[in-house]
């Protein structure tokens, strides 16, 4: 399993819209092959209201850079959300767990 990390600054009173246009873009991803589940969390820490955490798990690596990002669903995802991120999300991607509690 893969999880793909990714910090997002949406633009200041924008918060809502992006919430809206996520709950649209979100059944673009979950047909996708290889994904599993994914969680999107907003930052409570004080002046970060317009920031959020997406983690999205996938099978393998490749089912996120090849397969979504080759998708014509991914063009979809891109018109809906990518235009609300300052500055662009650098997204990461992490192996299985170094250490469990």
């Amino acid at each position: 399993m893969i999880l793909e990390s990714a910090i997002l600054d949406v633009l200041p009173g924008q918060e809502d819209a992006f919430l809206a246009a996520f709950a649209e873009a979100k059944p673009l991803i979950s047909v996708q092959r290889g994904f599993r589940s994914l969680e999107l969390r907003r930052c409570l820490d004080e002046g970060r209201g317009a920031r959020f955490l997406l983690q999205v798990e996938w099978e393998t690596l490749a089912d996120h850079t090849e397969g979504f990002r080759g998708s014509a669903e991914y063009q979809q995802w891109r018109a809906l959300l990518h235009h609300f991120y300052s500055p662009f999300p650098t997204v990461e991607h992490y192996g299985a767990p170094a250490v469990t509690a």
